[in-house]
């Protein structure tokens, strides 16, 4: 088990800073790339039939080398769901919002769904179901939106405040989501696990115990718990359609959607917003974001093996192509953004395209682009794919791109 960092990066001594073993200058030229070989993600596999038992080594090796594989202690742990408050009629009638109290672990979780006024137990909706990163209220501004006990990590005293409700808004496009049939379950991800390296001693590993060196670290385990909260959409939400449910993720997210998208089969469609090292880009580029500056700046998001492959890409014996190849044939959607070169859009789009062998091979199209589209020019194969204009973040351009998506293969 890791070390835990007593101080920030950014308490540590000039003198520190500048080592070797902090300075890290990130290279955006694509001529300075380092030679590099894909593995193949089909290897030895010729045909549909053998892709389930090769789709298995994959897992259990990205599992055990990247993300961390479960520990005993998750196994078998279900989650319990109890109403937080009566439906409120919200945005003119046009849906309807539910609190329910989830418990996990021994954490209690607040789940808000935000249903169209069209879904009933007679003709239930489909579903968007993703963390927030600041808590609920600030998803939509409405004053009976409970706000969570957690830890917060960009609030000062470690608090959520009512002032934050709405702010956060802008990136969930719920009315949107509404008008077009869809309902959004989201939960605040801190809940389930604070983001920050504290060796696993909140959340619900105080109760499920730490995770050793080839185990579930903090992505992992917000995957995780996304099962578990599907388990009770499956259960407990009959106004939703359980068989049309999307995971949806931004950022440190969106790798947890797609890890999640990889784990459980039983998530229709996968949805990666901006993603990066560690999520949908190729990590052998080196560009941007690396292995080693993920790992250093955060040591719980992946299991203690993956900081073997620090400044050495070329040894790892998968690479990020090969995460997205496990979502298929199941639709997933790629997204990137103009100015996150820290993410390195090409690094994402080149995973799709990647990742389309398997598609092909399971008799679906995949990426149906081997070219990087234009700006706002998004492509929508059974992989979808988009770059837009702007900065590292979640716009209503993205929510117009998932909510098609997502329309053309759920109906």
């Amino acid at each position: 088990m890791r070390i835990i960092w007593l101080v920030t990066l950014a308490a540590l001594s000039p003198v520190l800073l500048m080592s070797e073993e902090f300075k890290f200058e990130p290279n955006y030229d694509e001529s300075l790339i380092p030679d590099y070989t894909l593995p193949d993600v089909l290897d030895d596999v010729s045909s549909a039939e053998d892709w389930p038992a090769k789709r298995t080594e994959w897992l259990n090796l990205i599992g055990t080398q990247m993300f961390g594989v479960l520990p005993a202690s998750f196994q078998d742990v279900t989650a319990t769901a109890e109403p937080l408050s009566a439906d409120k009629s919200i945005l003119g009638g046009k849906g309807r919002l539910r609190q329910l109290t989830v418990t996990l672990a021994g954490c209690e979780l607040n789940l808000a769904l935000f249903l169209p006024s069209s879904a009933t137990t007679e003709y239930p909706a489909p579903a968007f179901l993703g963390y927030n990163f600041s808590g609920n209220h600030t998803v939509f501004p409405d004053p009976d939106i409970v706000l969570t006990e957690s830890w917060m990590r960009r609030k000062e005293d470690g608090k959520a405040s009512a002032d934050d409700r709405g702010a956060s808004a802008s990136r969930w496009s719920i009315e949107r989501m509404l008008d077009n049939g869809f309902v959004l379950a989201t939960l605040y991800y801190g809940d389930v696990d604070p983001d920050k390296d504290d060796n696993f001693q909140n959340g619900v590993h105080a109760e499920l115990g730490q995770p050793g060196p080839d185990e579930a670290a903090s992505i992992a385990t917000w995957a995780w718990a996304l099962s578990r909260l599907l388990d009770v959409i499956e259960s407990d939400v009959t106004e939703i359609d359980s068989d049309k449910v999307a995971v949806f993720g931004h950022s440190r997210l969106g790798k947890t959607s797609l890890w999640a998208g990889a784990s459980d089969e039983r998530f229709a469609l996968t949805i990666s917003n901006n993603s990066g090292c560690g999520g949908a880009a190729l990590s052998r580029r080196a560009i941007g974001e690396t292995v080693w500056k993920i790992t250093t700046a955060f040591p719980h998001w992946f299991c203690d093996n993956f900081d073997q492959y620090g400044n050495n890409e070329g040894a790892m014996p998968f690479d990020n192509h090969t995460l997205l190849a496990l979502i298929a044939p199941r639709p997933l959607y790629i997204a990137s953004a103009e100015e996150d070169r820290w993410a390195d859009p090409k690094g994402e789009f080149l995973s799709c395209v990647h990742a389309t062998h398997v598609y092909e091979l399971l008799g679906t199209e995949g990426m149906p682009a081997s070219e990087m589209p234009g700006l706002n020019e998004p492509v929508h194969g059974r992989i979808g794919y988009h770059i837009r204009t702007g900065k590292h973040n979640v716009t209503d351009y993205d929510w117009e791109q998932y909510i098609a998506f997502a329309k053309k293969h759920f109906n």
